[in-house]
């Protein structure tokens, strides 16, 4: 149930908060007011589109927030603890903020929330229908989830869908498999020749660079071995070579170290430089020693590198991007060479999920064919005491098992047909003339369809923007009464033209629009009974309210009581 609803700087309304009762809660006012605001703002709370259009002129974020009293409920529990949100005296703050910039933010339990969450939640919280609604009622898609509602075929429906994906999935995958085998087989040519040409080369990481350098040494033979050779003898083998200079240094610092025990520390810092310089001429040597022409060695080191520029041109920059080439070519001729296995077994596999697919959907039509006959039932019931007793109802559902006609509703198509009047044939809802009937029956569909009428489900909070569109005299009466009735086991909230509805009202409330310093402002105020009089007699009479009126006011009130 909606205890309260706040609403900051939201399309014509500055600052509202009403609080809301168990039982028939009944907006009016006149045309224009802002009455559909409050349950525009409602329906933000439960996950609708925030639009930046809405936040007052001037101001800088729109705000509405509500606290609603919640019934316990495994489900919402799971969902409330799943997102870390805890329920305090069994109360739940929901708040939706809106800038001017286009952001907003949704707050739960004062933790910060998802769009999504909040449609979660709406479930569990409340259900709004508007005149939009109506209009939806049309709509094959929108006439199947509601029997599948009233059916409480929910998971079935799930199932159901969760099949057809799955089969849908391996389908297109099986189908693509086979679209292009043929386009694979001619290309397996060309890549069997790719691998063999690679592997021929047999390239491997870095080698390149090895060989480059490699390269470059054999064609500088001569200048290295004289580079090398002067540095060698420099280094080692002249008699004023640098080793021997160190040598003759060191005979200083030990006779030195003999005489004076302190230079021993010089002699200790000089042996590294001894030791670097021996190890140095050694390597020098070896180097030096290796160095030798070998013109068959340099044309070998010239064709590889030609071999593998070569495969670089076609097929990478590098060496690495060759065998990664390489790689994906082996996958592809692997893929080729096990596609009619692949495609055999997908084959296996799309038809165990058809079977799969096609037992569920079968199970979900029996339920929807035996639901069908139950709702259409209740709906005659409800219409008849929405004074249209002639009405027929009829929900067809035929089942198509052809697999062109699989859906992730299952393999039915469900109409909902009408007969308002006796002798008429059963007709498609859109072929329905007139708006008051098409109110009548989507009341009395949401009535047998809320979540309340059903067993072990919750009441929630009901919402009717306008379901009295085109309504009037006596069929306004009966609507008054059933949306009365439906009070009693849900808090319906309902915005209304007609007084004959809002005579039924347990809280009524008026919204009305006025002029404040050069700006418009609408109000919410809930009616006294004196009040509430008035507001009846001017919704009888108009501007001008006349005895007449208010005396055709009270009875009203006293006929709704009974």
């Amino acid at each position: 149930m909606l205890v309260e609803l706040a609403v900051e700087n939201y399309a014509v309304i500055e600052k509202a908060r009403v609080r809301f009762h168990p039982g028939l809660n009944l907006l009016t006012g006149e045309t224009g007011s802002g009455k559909s605001i409050v349950v525009d703002a409602l329906g933000l709370l439960l996950g609708g589109r925030a639009s930046p259009e809405m936040v007052r002129t001037g101001a800088a974020r729109a705000r509405v927030s509500g606290i609603f009293e919640v019934a316990e409920s495994p489900a919402l529990a799971k969902l409330l603890e799943d997102a870390g949100i805890e329920i305090e005296d069994r109360e739940l703050l929901v708040e939706r903020e809106i800038q001017t910039g286009g952001k907003s933010r949704a707050f739960v339990g004062n933790r910060p929330a998802t769009a999504a969450l909040l449609k979660e939640l709406a479930v569990h919280l409340a259900d709004i229908h508007g005149q939009h609604d109506q209009q939806q009622l049309f709509s094959p898609a929108v006439q199947c989830d509601m029997l599948d509602a009233f059916a409480g075929a929910g998971d079935l429906a799930s199932q159901v869908s969760d099949a057809f994906k799955a089969w849908k999935r391996l389908a297109e995958e099986r189908d693509e498999l086979e679209r292009s085998a043929q386009e694979k087989l001619r290309l397996a040519d060309l890549w069997s020749f790719q691998r063999k040409e690679i592997e021929a080369v047999s390239p491997q990481p870095g080698e390149d660079a090895e060989l480059e350098n490699e390269r470059r040494v054999l064609r500088n033979v001569v200048r290295l071995q004289e580079l090398a050779g002067g540095a060698y003898a420099a280094l080692y083998e002249d008699p004023a070579s640098a080793t021997a200079q160190v040598g003759s240094i060191a005979k200083r610092l030990d006779e030195l170290a003999r005489i004076d025990e302190s230079a021993q520390e010089i002699l200790a810092q000089f042996q590294p430089a001894i030791i670097a310089l021996q190890e140095a001429a050694h390597s020098l040597g070896r180097y030096v020693d290796k160095l030798e022409a070998d013109p068959g060695r340099l044309d070998e080191v010239e064709n590889r590198l030609a071999a593998l520029e070569k495969l670089k041109r076609k097929y990478g920059a590098t060496v690495e991007e060759v065998l990664a080439f390489l790689e994906e070519v082996r996958a592809n001729l692997s893929a080729v060479e096990t596609a009619d296995d692949r495609r055999n077994a997908l084959q296996k596999e799309v038809a165990a999920l058809a079977q799969a697919y096609e037992a569920a959907a079968k199970k979900l039509s029996a339920q929807r064919k035996k639901a069908a006959v139950d709702l259409g039932k209740r709906v005659e019931q409800e219409l008849a005491a929405l004074a249209m007793e002639k009405t027929r109802i009829a929900i067809r559902v035929v089942s198509d098992m052809d697999p062109a006609e699989w859906s992730e509703r299952g393999a039915d198509t469900v109409a909902f047909l009408i007969a308002p009047n006796l002798g008429e044939e059963l007709k498609p809802l859109d072929k329905i003339a007139s708006g008051g009937e098409l109110s009548r029956v989507a009341l009395a569909l949401k009535t047998c369809v809320s979540p309340a009428a059903r067993k072990n489900v919750a009441p929630r909070t009901l919402v009717f923007d306008e379901v009295d569109a085109g309504v009037g005299g006596s069929a306004a009466e009966s609507v008054g009464r059933r949306l009365k009735k439906l009070s009693g086991s849900n808090q319906v909230i309902c915005v209304t033209h007609l007084p004959q509805i809002a005579g039924f009202a347990d809280h009524h409330y008026f919204v009305e629009k006025h002029s404040d310093h050069g700006r418009t402002i609408a109000t919410i105020e809930e009616l006294a009974p004196e009040a509430r009089t008035r507001e009846i007699g001017r919704m009888l009479s108009g501007e001008r309210i006349t005895q007449e009126a208010l005396r055709h006011a009270e009875q009203l009130l006293k006929m709704a009581a009974k």
